[in-house]
């Protein structure tokens, strides 16, 4: 197999499993509602995903680069994924819902991270753009969105475990055709894990994001929600994650025109202003269309927040703890953030309703962009 072949199989790994993961994310909060759980319940449930993902990510990401493979990581990851989803996607009742979520998010929740580290290195390997790989993934969630967004309008939101089931077994089964990349580097150590933190530049850079990446990942836990709660149906919130990672996918796949001509801190920040700008236009409409035609600017956020954080994280980290690195960086991004976003989020929406729950959620990104721009100026944050 010729070196720009193996890229293939990576390319479908993404496609395939960001499709499965769609269904949890745009889909997952409709069934715990059907389910007749309430809105922090609901944020209990989404909320130990991220809880299992602070640990089990950091972990993974130490395997890989202990014994210096990602290939047997992510099959093994796949196979316990493809299991635990087959029981948890079956539970009604909240405390099943969070014992065997705590379960099936320890093997999933890494699988997305340690796609991105491996489509990182290829692409540095052969000289090509991330988001050329990258976009693979955006392509299956927004395919998978459309699609299964149709499926559950018609045979309802209570069979959501087949489409993921039919998703998680083709990206298991595309992974056992992934390239290892070899890596020039004694394996790591335990110890080792302290150069992470003593990279200070790194550790205020995770700190700050979270102020944005908390409203991220309450959009993601809440969105399908608040179109509901507008009026909107299951394949009208499968057309407005669609809409958002069609976008997505164009910054991806576009990042080789656009992305060196400046700092990553400066699209970071670009993005964090469109950020509070997207939330303060959800708050305050009240017809769910109108939600679904803002999530173009989900590519212009999220798409290039994370493409370039992602490669600014890169340059922080040393070579040796690149998957561990990685890892820590989306744990802190989907994890940590995930805790938050879910169950603060479902409180207020609780208690105060959709529109508030994004009023606070602009509120909470202004500040964080402009701790970003405080961070740009300062000496370290030029590296």
């Amino acid at each position: 197999m010729a070196r720009g072949e193996s890229t293939v199989p990576l390319k479908m790994l993404l496609f395939w499993f960001h499709g499965a993961n769609t269904i949890i994310v745009s889909f997952l909060p409709l069934y715990l509602q059907y389910s007749g759980l309430d809105g922090t319940e609901i944020g209990w449930v989404m909320a130990i995903g991220p809880f299992i993902a602070i640990f089990s990510q950091p972990f993974w990401g130490y395997m890989s680069d202990k014994y210096q493979t990602v290939k047997k990581i992510l099959l093994l990851c796949l196979i316990g994924l493809l299991i635990s989803s087959a029981i948890f996607l079956q539970m009604k009742t909240l405390p099943l819902l969070l014992s065997l979520g705590a379960v099936f998010f320890f093997f999933s929740s890494p699988i997305g991270a340690l796609g991105d580290s491996l489509s990182q290195r290829r692409a540095d390997q052969l000289g090509i753009s991330f988001g050329s790989i990258r976009t693979w993934g955006s392509i299956g969630f927004a395919v998978s969105s459309l699609l299964v967004g149709e499926i559950l309008a018609k045979i309802g939101v209570q069979y959501i475990l087949w489409p993921y089931i039919i998703f998680a077994f083709l990206a298991l089964l595309v992974a056992t055709r992934l390239v290892d990349v070899k890596v020039e580097t004694r394996p790591i150590q335990f110890q080792d894990i302290g150069l992470l933190i003593k990279t200070k530049p790194f550790v205020i850079f995770l700190g700050l994001i979270t102020l944005l990446t908390i409203s991220h990942r309450a959009n993601d836990s809440f969105v399908g929600i608040y179109i509901d709660s507008l009026g909107g149906s299951e394949n009208l919130i499968g057309y407005a994650w669609f809409v958002g990672v069609a976008s997505e996918a164009l910054v991806y796949a576009t990042a080789g025109l656009w992305f060196r001509r400046y700092h990553p801190l400066i699209f970071i920040i670009a993005a964090g202003i469109l950020y509070s700008i997207r939330w303060f236009f959800y708050a305050s409409f009240d017809e769910p269309i109108f939600i679904v035609g803002l999530q173009f600017l989900h590519g212009l956020t999220f798409g290039v927040f994370y493409l370039t954080a992602f490669q600014y994280v890169t340059r922080l980290i040393p070579k040796l703890l690149q998957s561990t690195g990685h890892l820590v960086f989306v744990s802190v991004f989907f994890g940590l953030s995930g805790i938050i976003g879910s169950l603060f989020g479902g409180m207020i929406m609780d208690a105060f309703g959709g529109d508030t729950l994004y009023l606070y959620m602009g509120i909470l990104t202004s500040l964080g962009t402009l701790l970003l721009l405080l961070y740009h100026m300062l000496p370290f944050g030029k590296v």
